[in-house]
């Protein structure tokens, strides 16, 4: 089976690529001029280079691919120019499987996020009536917080139209993935090092799904093999708080976990200083945004029982997941 693969270069999509890998899948894996391939340098594996702003390119990288793991995408919770983030997982999503159509992709896989799920406010618990997150929560586009939920949101239509329109086209939605190769690395990458690097005085009272990125991938397999076009799959592991997943790095470092909780008021002018300060003044991308503390009001807690229904997923542990992300870090110097 050849296969073509999106983000095979960054965190999830090289996590992706080696469990087709492992599967004996030949791979045709996308690349831009710009890339970091140390995600790739060790994989037997066709590249070729495009960008999925540019239909031509795309096009021609697809030609003779039967099927596609579309899992490129701009997750960032800053970006200084958000047209960008736009153009790359909306148009870009667009430009994908209109390609995979023309050239006669038998399915698509496309990586969407839970970001796009319909999450309550509230003080305690996954939802305002103790309920979790599931693929039938209500939901619209003014629900989504930042440039990065929109975007995937927007995205995830783009998805649905193209199999309403008789592409058979699987939506997968990973949580919050966690493990090795998270080079850039992601926003909840950077949770695990600013712990290692004792960036983390206080907490604030939120709460995340934590998924081990290798299950993750082998759940995109399932979805391929057994999903159904048109349809959703969260692909998820355990509801955490974010004091309950400082707590287990602290017992796998022997660092200590902050016991200081911060007020939401407080997290939301560190976010708007930080913006400010690092984001305008500077420059730089800011550790803390107003974004990230909006989203964060919510807890990010949800059910996989669809996917275990459907695709046979299992929910397992992420303390083996945390445990390489932290032996990753320290392995490849960013502490």
């Amino acid at each position: 089976m050849k296969v073509f693969v999106t983000g095979a270069t960054g965190f999830l999509g090289s996590h992706v690529a080696r469990a087709l890998a492992a599967q004996g899948a030949e791979l045709r894996l996308l690349v831009r001029a710009s890339s970091d391939l140390r995600n790739i340098a060790d994989l037997s594996a066709e590249r070729v280079t495009g960008d999925l702003r540019d239909p031509a390119s795309i096009e021609k990288a697809i030609s003779g691919c039967e099927v596609v793991f579309h899992v490129a995408a701009d997750y960032r919770l800053w970006v200084r120019d958000p047209e960008q983030m736009y153009r790359s997982n909306v148009e870009g999503t667009r430009t994908l499987l209109e390609a995979a159509r023309k050239q006669g992709v038998r399915r698509v896989v496309y990586t969407s996020s839970v970001a796009t799920m319909g999450f309550a406010s509230n003080g305690r618990g996954p939802s305002a009536d103790n309920r979790l997150t599931d693929e039938d929560s209500p939901v619209s586009l003014a629900d989504m917080i930042g440039h990065y939920k929109r975007s995937k949101f927007m995205a995830e239509q783009v998805a649905f139209e193209a199999a309403r329109s008789g592409s058979d086209v699987v939506i997968v939605n990973p949580t919050t993935p966690i493990g090795e190769r998270d080079v850039k690395p992601t926003p909840t990458g950077r949770i695990v090092l600013d712990f290692l690097k004792r960036k983390f005085p206080a907490y604030v009272d939120t709460g995340l799904n934590l998924v081990d990125a290798t299950e993750c991938a082998h759940g995109h397999i399932q979805a391929l093999e057994k999903g159904k076009s048109g349809e959703r799959y969260i692909l998820g592991g355990e509801n955490l708080t974010l004091k309950q997943i400082l707590d287990r790095l602290a017992m796998i470092t022997g660092l200590k976990s902050p016991t200081v909780k911060l007020p939401y008021v407080f997290a939301f002018a560190a976010g708007v200083v930080d913006e400010m300060v690092t984001g305008r003044l500077l420059r730089g991308e800011p550790r803390a945004t107003v974004e990230a503390v909006r989203i964060g009001r919510k807890m990010m807690f949800v059910s996989s029982a669809k996917a275990e229904r459907e695709l046979g997923w299992r929910t397992v542990p992420v303390d083996g997941a945390l445990r390489r992300s932290v032996e990753w870090f320290r392995a490849n110097g960013y502490v």
